[in-house]
C-alpha cells in the first residue's frame, strides 16, 4: 500500500488517477485475489475506473523491444513442475494461451514454429534447457525483459475498455482444493 501511495502522488495525488490497472494473472490463487480486492476498493474509494491486465499480456508487451519482428512466447513459472503460457505474434496479438503445460508439453507445442520466437519471463529462465532446444531465443537471466513492468501493464490498460474489468484469470484450481481432494483419498 506503501508504493501505491506513492505512486499515486508522484502523479499529483488520487485526484489526478482516472484510471487504475491490476494485473488478473495467471499467478498464485491468494495473490491474485488479494491485489484484484485492492484494485476494486481503491477504484471504488477513488471514484476511478479500473481495467484489469493479464500477466503474459503485460510480459509480452515488454518483449516488443527485442523481438527482431518475431513471435512472442511470455512463460512465467506456475511451480508444481508447470508453466502458464501465452504466445503472441510480432504485432502483439495473442495466437493462443493463457495455458498452463508441463515444460515439456510446451516445448512440443512451439517445436517447429517459425525460427527465432523469442522467450522470456520466469519460466523460460527456470526451464530454458527445454524450450531452446524447440528453438526458442532466451534472453539472459539479467535481461529485464524477464520481469513483468508496471508501465506495460498501464501501456495496455490505457487501451483497454473500463469494462475490462478486474477478474482474475485463473487457470488450475486452488492449492487449497487439491489438497482438500488429496486427504479425501
Amino acid at each position: 500500500m506503501p508504493a501505491l501511495e506513492r505512486a499515486a502522488e508522484a502523479a499529483g495525488g488520487w485526484a489526478a488517477v482516472d484510471l487504475l490497472a491490476a494485473g488478473t494473472g495467471p499467478g498464485s490463487f491468494t495473490g491474485l485475489r488479494i491485489g484484484l480486492a485492492t484494485g476494486r476498493a481503491l477504484a471504488a474509494a477513488a471514484g476511478i475506473g479500473a481495467v484489469g491486465v493479464g500477466t503474459l499480456d503485460a510480459l509480452a508487451e515488454g518483449m516488443a523491444d527485442g523481438t527482431g519482428g518475431a513471435d512472442r512466447l511470455a512463460v512465467i513459472d506456475a511451480r508444481r513442475g508447470e508453466v502458464f503460457a501465452a504466445r503472441y505474434g510480432s504485432g502483439g496479438n495473442r495466437l493462443w494461451g493463457p495455458a498452463v503445460l508441463t515444460p515439456g508439453e510446451l516445448a512440443e507445442r512451439v517445436r517447429g514454429a517459425d525460427p527465432g520466437v523469442l522467450g522470456a519471463g520466469s519460466g523460460a529462465l527456470r526451464f530454458r534447457q527445454e524450450l531452446a532446444g524447440s528453438g526458442v531465443r532466451i534472453p539472459p537471466d539479467s535481461d529485464p525483459v524477464h520481469r513483468v513492468a508496471a508501465r506495460h501493464t498501464c501501456a495496455i490498460a490505457a487501451g483497454a475498455e473500463e469494462t475490462a474489468g478486474l477478474e482474475p484469470i485463473y487457470l488450475r484450481p486452488p492449492d487449497a482444493k487439491r489438497w482438500r481432494d488429496r486427504d479425501r483419498t
